[in-house]
């Protein structure tokens, strides 16, 4: 019995490690996407959307299941609990590769008013945090997650740069330019959020390897 419980929750890792590997793709291609004006490659991350909800579903049914029929206690079930949150992070964060992606359609065809310098080193950073809190979780690595988690400051100031340079350096100084520039805007945000999704997958990670709750205390930071 206690056998087969594993090969479960075994399952259950391999189908995180499958839906991170569909988000990471994702966000990489419409980062991609916008870069280079694909609109197709856009079109091919709003499409691959429906294969990592329904992934998001499957586990989140077997992760009932598993509670319902096994009722795991102390590290199984911080495993389980871990599982569900993790996967609603990654399908949230494949949601927001969509936007990216949305909002690259929006522009294909229309020539940059300006080089992108903090959108892609904020993209590099969400891809990076993305990978290394799916890292840390596959490795049941605390160690890792807390450096994961760490990066988001950085992800926030670089959000913030955008921002200041888009509203205050064009944006005010030609209101004509905001169409162009407000999609670009949201990307940043999109980004950030993903770096968030990321730090989330990160506290969960502490949680179920150490039994320690970081949620909530990032004023002091783990």
């Amino acid at each position: 019995m206690q056998r087969h419980f594993d090969n479960e929750l075994d399952h259950l890792n391999g189908e995180i490690i499958r839906m991170g590997s569909l988000v990471e793709e994702a966000i990489h291609k419409s980062v991609e996407a916008l870069k280079n004006r694909d609109e197709f490659l856009a079109q091919e991350v709003i499409e691959a959307d429906m294969a990592v909800d329904e992934l998001e579903l499957a586990i989140s049914e077997e992760c009932l299941d598993l509670v319902a029929r096994h009722q795991p206690v102390a590290a199984d079930l911080r495993f389980i609990d871990a599982v569900l949150k993790i996967a609603t992070d990654l399908e949230r964060m494949a949601d927001l590769a969509v936007d990216i992606a949305e909002r690259a359609v929006e522009l294909a065809g229309q020539p940059l008013l300006k080089p992108l310098i903090d959108i892609p080193k904020l993209a590099v950073l969400a891809k990076q945090m993305t990978k290394g809190s799916i890292e840390a979780f596959v490795r049941r690595d605390a160690g890792l997650a807390r450096r994961i988690y760490l990066m988001d400051d950085g992800a926030d100031a670089l959000r913030t740069a955008v921002q200041q340079e888009l509203i205050n350096g064009y944006i005010m100084k030609d209101c004509m330019t905001a169409p162009r520039y407000i999609p670009l805007l949201l990307v940043a945000r999109f980004l950030e959020r993903i770096c968030d999704h990321a730090t989330n997958i990160c506290e969960d990670v502490i949680y179920m390897v150490k039994a320690e709750v970081v949620k909530h205390c990032r004023a002091s930071r783990p």
